[in-house]
């Protein structure tokens, strides 16, 4: 499966052209309530990315998933102050993707593949050449934890037994 490239205009794509697999889709969503936090702290939506994490994937899973998307919002926030997301409130969020997004999910796709070469020009698109190494420390970080090979397991289903 090939991550699709962003488009050199910067205009949003559809989430589904991006080919994301289901646990880059969850990380998407947690990362836009982690930029949010970063641009207004005052909506307090750390909180519910972690919530969202700790129900997408369970305890256990999900809030070291969190933490790490956590690490790597604020180093890309620290070299990118307009990355561009879209609200995860806005009805927007459930099918498109901002070009700067699309560059952070192609980042993390090679990098969970080893996908060397195509994460090193992710990267240096999306820092826009700075390569800091705190982003792709942090990036690198998730990846391993959370590679392709990785069981990430679903929380159990509830169900109501009459």
């Amino acid at each position: 499966m090939r991550l699709r490239a962003c488009p050199s205009d910067g205009s949003d794509l559809p989430l589904q052209e991006l080919a994301l697999d289901p646990f880059e889709a969850g990380v998407l969503a947690v990362a836009r309530y982690l930029f949010c936090a970063e641009v207004e702290p005052e909506r307090r939506t750390w909180f519910v990315a972690f919530s969202v994490a700790g129900e997408r994937w369970g305890p256990d899973i999900g809030l070291p998933v969190a933490f790490a998307v956590a690490k790597l919002v604020r180093a890309l926030h620290d070299v990118r102050a307009d990355f561009a997301f879209h609200d995860p409130y806005g009805p927007e969020s459930r099918v498109q993707a901002t070009g700067d997004e699309v560059l952070m999910m192609r980042m993390l796709h090679h990098m969970r593949r080893d996908e060397t070469a195509d994460a090193r020009d992710a990267v240096e698109a999306l820092t826009r050449g700075c390569m800091d190494p705190y982003v792709i420390r942090s990036a690198l970080a998730l990846a391993g934890r959370f590679g392709t090979g990785t069981p990430v397991r679903q929380p159990p289903a509830l169900r109501v037994v009459s």
